[in-house]
């Protein structure tokens, strides 16, 4: 499946909910569903900054794809991250680099995210973005 092809599929699955808080709660039941990073990686190198709670991302390389893990000490926040791995994990370097998060609009995330939660989100794309940034330099080099 595609990273659009994807993204299609979270736009799916929220369009059957009207309430916000039906969402959030959606997004909360995502967030436990998230593959547990390995304890080893919950540190201060692997901590996405400007996140107003604690989230840990890691990626590794396999085979010209990535595979991301997360975790946050937040439940909406890891739900938010969950989407975004699902939606990237296990893509090509470019795929990721160049994919359209519009379906975080789509299922109104960010209208409804607080300033700090935005800010968070916008974190989180960037780091996922300069891992596959970094590892596609590291495999042609």
């Amino acid at each position: 499946m595609s990273v659009k092809e994807k993204a299609e599929s979270i736009v799916d699955e929220f369009s059957v909910f009207d309430d916000w808080m039906d969402k959030y709660s959606y997004l909360i039941e995502l967030g436990k569903e998230l593959p547990v990073i390995d304890e080893k990686f919950k540190t201060e190198t692997h901590l996405i900054s400007g996140c107003q709670s604690r989230v840990w991302l890691h990626a590794q390389d396999e085979n010209g794809t990535i595979i991301y893990t997360a975790d946050s000490d937040a439940v909406i926040t890891k739900g938010i991250i969950s989407l975004l791995i699902r939606v990237l994990s296990g893509e090509k370097y470019d795929d990721i680099i160049n994919a359209d998060f519009s379906f975080l609009d789509e299922i109104g995330l960010k209208a409804h995210l607080s300033p700090t939660r935005a800010n968070g989100l916008v974190s989180m794309v960037k780091q996922i973005q300069l891992y596959a940034r970094a590892l596609k330099l590291k495999s042609e080099s």
